[in-house]
């Protein structure tokens, strides 16, 4: 059920993101996810100047038919259209380039020298890996050790 999931985002994304970008948006993120007793279709944009509900509206609105007509989800959904808010999970290689400069946590698998948790400036990000940099050290992390990277804003 998982992988149907996963196979469902992937096709919505495909089936969307070139919508979204017309319209001025950047498609952040796709998740088909089981909440409750609903199955929720989350789209997430994103802009430079932020986003309002109008600008969630709006891609509701250009989306939904696009969805409806290439039918890829067999049972009753609700569709959401949401921004990532100012602390955000990075998960694709573009999220990682448009945070380049921003302070992250990162969560590893296992403790690296005792740490299970960093936090710091992400400096770089590749295929392989991610530079975080704390204190004016560079720690290079690859991938395959990190649970999970979120920006961090400082209220």
């Amino acid at each position: 059920m998982e992988k149907q999931k996963k196979n469902i985002a992937a096709s919505v994304r495909e089936l969307i993101e070139p919508t979204v970008t017309s319209l001025g948006y950047m498609l952040w993120d796709v998740e088909y996810v089981k909440e409750g007793a609903d199955m929720i279709l989350r789209i997430t944009i994103d802009s430079p100047e932020g986003i309002g509900i109008e600008d969630c509206e709006k891609v509701s609105r250009a989306i939904d038919p696009i969805i409806d007509e290439a039918d890829p989800i067999e049972v009753s959904y609700r569709l959401e259209v949401s921004s990532p808010g100012v602390e955000r999970v990075l998960t694709r290689p573009e999220h990682f380039d448009a945070c380049i400069g921003d302070v992250v946590e990162v969560r590893l698998y296992a403790p690296l020298d005792g740490r299970k948790q960093l936090t710091g400036t992400l400096s770089a990000a590749d295929r392989d890996s991610i530079t975080v940099t704390e204190n004016g050290s560079d720690t290079v992390l690859p991938r395959s050790a990190v649970a999970k990277v979120s920006t961090v804003f400082e209220w």
